[in-house]
């Protein structure tokens, strides 16, 4: 392998306009092909961000010898698929959230990589930010005392009925697309798993078949007495937040999961007192995730984060979804009353 890993990248999705550029910042990443559905789609976004190579299949890429490693950011669906492929191809593996749609299927890929002896990551990049960071260095250091609630919040507006979380063929909705960061962060901060967990959505007719999730509030029991509460959705205006509150205080930090290059603060609150604003650098999330991957997949080091902890959040969440389903159920078929509690 050379010096630098050589990035592949599995597909034209929107989000690679943040992440290709993103890895050809890495110290020692280089990103030397793309592939599309079409060449002609590859060839665009090969020539848009100059990339070296483009391939007109995904079989295409995985089978040049010139790529060490694969970035997918393909639907959801199509993640377990791609990622079997691209291990069974030699490429070390480097896949955008939610893993895959289930615990079990995490599990599969976790077996194929233990086989292959390649990297397999999950790709919430939030974590690696210098914000996330100081906040479990506060944590660890029982700053706000013993954890009691967390309320974390992430959504935005998908736009028109073309998008793919309408999709539940494509693994659409919002929980799996803005709630796997909620559950994330929330298992991140109390590093444990939750024991209970309840949820409501709202749901409407999905683009192929079924009902697909527009937003959904739900709330996470952890074993150590900590609560989570969360929201999310795909068809709101844009919120972003994060806020753990102990015995002794709480922390709060705004916009968690956007991509901030600039710096900002982390709020330190303890009760009856002013806050303490903490400065924290800005730093692209993307280009620190890449880089940790990459000196992992180029030296053998562990990875951050490893599939066990994708597999417990895949199981989380399909709690989730199956409970606001139940919920969802309940109340299209619940009988109609014109009682009045007095």
């Amino acid at each position: 392998m050379s010096e630098k890993l050589r990035w592949g990248i599995l597909g034209s999705a929107r989000i690679v306009r943040k992440t290709i550029p993103a890895l050809q910042a890495t110290r020692n990443g280089e990103v030397v092909g793309i592939a599309s559905r079409t060449e002609e789609k590859a060839r665009e976004y090969a020539g848009k961000h100059g990339i070296p190579q483009a391939f007109g299949s995904y079989e295409a890429l995985l089978a040049s010898p010139d790529i060490d490693a694969v970035y997918i950011p393909l639907p959801n669906t199509l993640h377990l698929e791609w990622i079997l492929k691209s291990l069974d191809a030699g490429k070390h593996v480097l896949c955008e959230k939610p893993l895959a749609m289930s615990a079990s299927e995490c599990e599969t890929i976790a077996r194929k990589a233990d086989e292959t002896g390649l990297k397999v990551l999950e790709g919430f990049m939030y974590r690696f930010h210098p914000r996330f960071e100081k906040l479990q260095e506060l944590l660890a250091a029982n700053a706000v005392g013993a954890l009691k609630f967390i309320h974390v919040a992430h959504s935005f507006d998908a736009g028109g009925d073309d998008n793919i979380r309408w999709y539940t063929g494509l693994g659409g909705g919002a929980l799996f697309d803005t709630g796997c960061y909620c559950v994330n962060v929330s298992r991140m901060v109390t590093s444990e798993e939750p024991e209970h967990v309840a949820a409501f959505g709202n749901y409407r007719d999905a683009k192929d078949e079924g009902r697909i999730d527009t937003s959904i509030a739900g709330m996470l029991r952890f074993p150590g007495g900590s609560t989570a509460l969360f929201d999310t959705g795909v068809n709101l205006e844009r919120r972003n937040f994060l806020e753990v509150t102990g015995t002794e205080g709480r922390l709060y930090l705004g916009n968690p999961f956007s991509l901030l290059e600039e710096d900002s603060v982390l709020e330190e609150h303890h009760f009856g007192q002013d806050s303490v604003y903490h400065q924290v650098k800005g730093e692209n999330h993307f280009v620190r995730m890449g880089e940790h991957f990459a000196d992992s997949a180029l030296n053998g080091t562990p990875l951050r984060y490893d599939l066990a902890d994708a597999a417990n959040n895949a199981q989380a969440l399909q709690a989730l979804d199956a409970t606001a389903r139940a919920q969802d159920r309940a109340a299209e078929y619940a009988p109609h009353s014109s009682s009045r509690v007095r």
